[in-house]
């Protein structure tokens, strides 16, 4: 069965050679009950461990069944464990949070037997090493006696055609190691039992062969009884252990410590906490920074704000706007947008009012001083509540008229009245704003007279006369009369004869969206005696060489239907399909915030660039800490995954056993931490920067941190499992010993 020929076992530590034994040679066979026996230090266990291959051997040949193992791998040792070896240790090596049943149980879940399979088995040999009534028992809570016995059921429902024991009475009283001897005594007739002792008078009785060994050598070899009934080995039928197997035992090793347990999930809560407040800070940051551009053409960069045309470039009608208004996220609808992207001043005594106009009927909430606008001169304003006008409301605002200010160009106004306003209402806005300038909101008439005026501000005019195009400036002025200008008499020099008169003058007005011609003819011009007569308007000089016309004609230049538009959705995060959609209805639709420029752009990628690598940096630290952290509070565990490669337990067994344990429980305290977030989120637990940061976290994102988190306890496994595997298994044991 087993032969050795001058085997020889040293060890190598720190340069100095020693030697377990020297020169063995042996022949063990089955039906056999050897006990080894010899001084402390005399190489009896350490010869046992290579006859168990637990340990390897450097000089001499071993032989299995006549097969020669010097070229043995640690896998094929064991493979050989898994078929031939049974151990049953001095310090038992139990799984001390498990119950009698469970421990005899693991042996042969490791061996490929199916769980439903094993009951009637393992409860026998319960009832043969006489502990029945403890089957459930936590071993920890066994005598020394009771341990042993049930270190010797797993043994030998193992099926093996050899037991291996070492010193296994060592730490039992003499009433406990006659039963531990006799039990073994019983099951040596169909195989080779092999025990290591101190105390060969225990033994002495029961053993066919004694051997006894001094300074690594084999002094004694005395054959005590001959055994002629020798059997062939029945090699231990096993298989591979099953994934449900793996998964039962992975799960059960996550709960069985409660203080292991705690360590472990406080560990990947700190980690899943840590990534996803650092991805969500990145985020925050990266909002904050698209908040910090501007655009030079629009002015409201709101997140929920889409600009509209049609594709046709044709101007809107109230059919589009039904059509719009009829998609599920459409908050509501702006059309004169412009207004949103062109300040107006409104202008009384010292107090100057600047900011947008907006429709009356986009007012959303109830105002909170004064009353809603009876007449279409009646308007509302909003404005935050820290700002400088909240302050002015009631004594120099409200029920006050103000003035909308002429225009003099983009941005640009002079102190000519263009309309006046009276606020009747205020609505204040919320603080977080960002936005410090005013809304006004109006009725659909006023929009209507100012429409003229700020689309002037955004077309192209040129004026062609006495043959040729010029630039000047054109107003309205009702004292005008229809299809006919007035103009600065300083004109009239430009013509033959001074004769200006009757002179034709056409108009041309252009911008993206539409060109207008307006054909009239001079009918006056005038000077600083005659300039109020002529347009009712005061400041000669401020109006110098420009043209006026009929207000109507002005209006059929500038008063046009909306060519584009604004949309304003409920639900920021669907803005792109309510962009599909408005697309699929044939309308051209951006978010303003595509417009959007940023400051210091190549310092801005900098930042961005750095923070990508200071988040890979962050997730590699806690790797390596976790790790730290993970190996010491595993290290109790070590013995316990040390004694399933004993068990016979392959490298992948065991590293994909952890890998649940730690699956299990990095995602347990994952799910915690979407439970806590959740109820943030919903108002059920008020913390006010988890409940901010929780804004810019998305399904993706939680995906890929579960993700990352997964991939983290899996190199922690992988690490581990490679640690427990680096040395033979009896080494890595006495090393965690």
């Amino acid at each position: 069965m087993l032969k050795l020929e001058n085997v020889s076992k040293f060890y190598y530590n720190k340069g100095i050679i020693a030697s377990g034994f020297t020169k063995v040679n042996l022949e063990l066979n089955i039906g056999e009950f050897v006990a080894i026996t010899g001084e402390s230090g005399s190489g009896k266990s350490t010869l046992l461990n290579v006859i168990s291959g637990l340990d390897s051997y450097e000089e001499g040949e071993m032989y299995i069944n006549g097969k020669e193992t010097s070229h043995y791998t640690e896998k094929d040792f064991e493979d050989y464990r898994r078929k031939y070896i049974a151990n049953i240790f001095q310090s038992f090596n139990l799984i001390n949070s498990y119950t009698v049943y469970q421990n005899i149980e693991l042996v042969l879940l490791l061996n490929g037997y199916k769980k439903h399979k094993v009951k009637k088995k393992i409860l026998d040999i319960i009832d043969q090493v006489g502990l029945t009534k403890f089957k459930n028992t936590k071993v920890s809570k066994l005598s020394g006696g009771q341990k042993q016995r049930v270190a010797i059921a797993r043994a030998v429902v193992k099926e093996t055609p050899i037991i291996v024991a070492d010193e296994p009475t060592g730490n039992l009283d003499s009433e406990s190691a006659k039963d531990v001897i006799e039990i073994l005594k019983k099951i040596a007739k169909n195989k080779l039992v092999v025990i290591v002792t101190h105390n060969i008078e225990q033994i002495e009785q029961y053993a066919t062969r004694i051997i006894k060994m001094n300074d690594g050598r084999i002094i004694e070899n005395r054959e005590i009884k001959k055994i002629t009934d020798e059997k062939p080995p029945q090699e231990s039928k096993y298989n591979n252990i099953s994934i449900f197997n793996k998964y039962r035992l992975g799960i059960r090793n996550t709960f069985n410590i409660k203080t292991k347990f705690l360590l472990l999930f406080s560990v990947f809560f700190f980690i899943s906490t840590a990534i996803l407040t650092e991805y969500a800070s990145f985020q925050m940051s990266e909002e904050e920074r698209a908040d910090s551009g501007y655009s030079i053409a629009f002015h409201d960069l709101s997140e929920n704000r889409i600009l509209i045309n049609k594709k046709d470039r044709s101007n809107f009608t109230s059919e589009d706007y039904a059509k719009i208004k009829e998609l599920s996220n459409v908050d509501y609808i702006v059309e004169d947008d412009i207004f949103l992207d062109s300040g107006i001043p409104l202008q009384r005594n010292e107090i100057s009012l600047y900011g947008n106009l907006l429709n009356i009927e986009n007012l959303k909430g109830n105002i909170d001083i004064g009353r809603m606008p009876q007449s279409e001169d009646e308007i509302i304003l909003k404005v935050r509540k820290d700002s400088y006008y909240a302050s002015k409301s009631t004594d120099e605002i409200l029920n006050k008229t103000f003035s909308i200010l002429k225009s003099q160009g983009l941005n640009a106004y002079s102190d000519e009245k263009v309309k006046d306003l009276t606020v009747v209402g205020i609505q204040y806005s919320d603080n977080n704003d960002d936005d410090y300038n005013c809304k006004f909101y109006v009725s659909n008439s006023v929009l209507s007279e100012l429409r003229s005026q700020v689309n002037a501000n955004y077309s192209n005019i040129k004026v062609f006369f006495n043959n040729k195009y010029q630039q000047y400036t054109v107003e309205p002025s009702d004292k005008v009369e229809q299809g006919k200008a007035v103009v600065d008499d300083e004109f009239k020099y430009q013509f033959k004869n001074y004769k200006i008169i009757n002179k034709p003058l056409n108009i041309y007005v252009s911008n993206i969206y539409y060109n207008e011609e307006l054909n009239l003819s001079i009918s006056n011009t005038y000077t600083k005696s005659n300039f109020k007569k002529l347009t009712s308007l005061d400041k000669y000089d401020n109006n110098r060489y420009r043209i006026f016309v009929n207000t109507n004609d002005f209006n059929s230049l500038y008063n046009k239907p909306s060519y584009q538009s604004s949309v304003f959705v409920k639900d920021e995060k669907e803005i792109d399909e309510t962009i599909t959609n408005l697309e699929n209805l044939g309308i051209t639709a951006k978010k303003v915030t595509d417009f959007k420029v940023q400051q210091g752009e190549i310092y801005q990628r900098i930042i961005k660039v750095i923070k990508v690598i200071v988040t890979i940096v962050l997730i590699i630290v806690l790797f390596f800490i976790s790790y730290l952290i993970i190996r010491i509070i595993l290290k109790s565990r070590n013995i316990y995954y040390t004694t399933l490669r004993m068990l016979g337990a392959t490298y992948k067994d065991v590293r994909r056993i952890l890998d649940i344990e730690l699956f299990v429980n990095s995602s347990l305290s994952y799910c915690i931490l979407l439970i806590f977030i959740y109820l943030v989120k919903n108002n059920i637990l008020n913390i006010e920067y988890v409940a901010k940061l929780s804004n810019f976290l998305f399904l993706k994102e939680y995906v890929l941190m579960y993700v990352i988190l997964i991939v983290i306890s899996r190199l922690i496994s992988r690490k581990f499992a490679k640690k427990l595997f680096k040395k033979t298994a009896i080494n890595t044991y006495n090393e965690e010993v």
